[in-house]
């Protein structure tokens, strides 16, 4: 399959998938250039690799909800873990970290964004361990648009906190400073979501390569050490986007003591 290859590869033998493949790339090919966005090569392996993430995440979701329907059910866990459980931990350790980060009355709010984030960034980013599989999470394509939601939720819920004073703190403490505290305010937010794009994006790619090259090399056993510090990053790349993003939307909602 090679170092980009999947298993999706083998649709190619279906006939008419490369007609269909070649019609969506002259809907969803991006013809522009500009800046980091050099020439991109339409493939369908990423939407498809997306989808197969966002199935399982809906279905981890649905077992936890049906848990949350039967709480009798939940007093004793089962011997072994299963998909249910697993989401249950998820979903509790999640909270927590929200809990800790915007605070108690602001947990219940922005858990559902945060959780949302964490289960896509973090399964997009495992699912590329697995031989046959690419992380959607190694391409600009899928990570400006998670970035991009998280800049417009950020000031979304600055400006309904606080309505059109909300703006107020892009022109500084005194209106003497507007002038110079302006541009570096709209510099510093713009460059949020290049930033959370961009350094998602190189973590995974570097690290789908390292352990792509070692399963070329020797396929046995030599890769597992690779793997398991690939797994420790893919877990600190989502806590990380999370961390951001947390920090982001608490800036935009906290009110100024006095």
């Amino acid at each position: 399959m090679g170092e980009h290859g999947t298993w999706f590869d083998y649709l190619n033998r279906i006939p008419g998938w490369q007609h269909l493949v070649a019609k969506m790339e002259g809907a969803l090919g991006r013809h522009w250039r500009f800046l980091v966005f050099e020439d991109s090569t339409f493939s369908i392996n990423h939407i498809l690799i997306t989808l197969l993430v966002l199935l399982f995440s809906v279905l981890g979701v649905r077992a936890f909800m049906r848990g949350l329907r039967q709480p009798d059910k939940g007093v004793v866990p089962p011997r072994t873990m299963n998909l249910r459980n697993f989401f249950e931990f998820t979903a509790e350790s999640v909270y927590g970290m929200v809990e800790g980060a915007m605070g108690e009355s602001n947990a219940a709010r922005f858990f559902p964004l945060i959780g949302a984030l964490w289960v896509f960034i973090l399964f997009s980013n495992l699912i590329g361990l697995i031989p046959g599989f690419i992380p959607p999470t190694d391409t600009l394509k899928t990570n400006v648009g998670i970035a991009l939601l998280v800049f417009l939720l950020t000031h979304y819920y600055g400006v309904k906190e606080h309505g059109a004073a909300y703006f107020k703190h892009f022109l500084g403490p005194i209106p003497l400073l507007a002038p110079l505290m302006l541009p570096i305010e709209l510099i510093s937010h713009i460059a949020r979501p290049m930033s959370l794009s961009i350094r998602l994006m190189g973590n995974m790619m570097a690290d789908h390569k390292v352990v792509a090259a070692f399963f070329a090399l020797v396929p046995l056993f030599i890769p597992i050490p690779f793997m398991l510090l690939g797994l420790l990053v893919c877990l600190i790349q989502a806590l990380v986007f999370c961390t951001l993003t947390m920090v982001y939307i608490g800036m935009a909602i906290e009110h100024e003591e006095h």
